[in-house]
Order: structure tokens, then sequence, then C-alpha cells
């Protein structure tokens, strides 16, 4: 499936691309870990979409998305 002539997977990609770039204009700490947490989690997706699955695409997005989610945890303590 198709829009505009790119594939979903494609789409997944620039979605997660843009939300990692648009977390570093974040002032707060907390902002830019949450939001660069749910770029990893879209990149993890494309990861697993591409064919064949991206395993290091997969592994970084996943433990970034690890330290992130320590992070913001450990600020609400």
């Amino acid at each position: 499936m198709e829009l505009f002539g790119i594939s979903i997977v494609e789409w997944v990609g620039y979605l997660a691309m843009a939300t990692v770039l648009f977390s570093f204009l974040m002032k707060s700490v907390v902002k830019l870990r949450l939001v660069n947490s749910f770029g990893c989690l879209f990149f993890v997706i494309y990861g697993f979409l591409l064919t064949p699955a991206s395993k290091p695409i997969i592994v970084t997005n996943t433990a970034i998305l690890c330290i992130n989610l320590y992070y913001l945890i450990k600020k609400t303590k």
C-alpha cells in the first residue's frame, strides 16, 4: 500500500525520523526524553516492518528507549 507514491513502511520511517529530530527542540529534558521515546518506538516498529527486519535499528532504538524510560521513571520518584 502506498500514499503519494511512498510505501507505508517508509512513512513510518519518516515519522520516526521527524519525531526524533523534533525531540531535540525541547527545552525540558523530560519532554525531550518523552518525545524521543516515541521516536525510538516508531523506529523499532519501522525496523520490524523492513524486509528483512533490520536488527541494528531494532536493537539500537530499543536500548535508547529503555534508557529514556529509566531516566523518566527515575525523575518521577
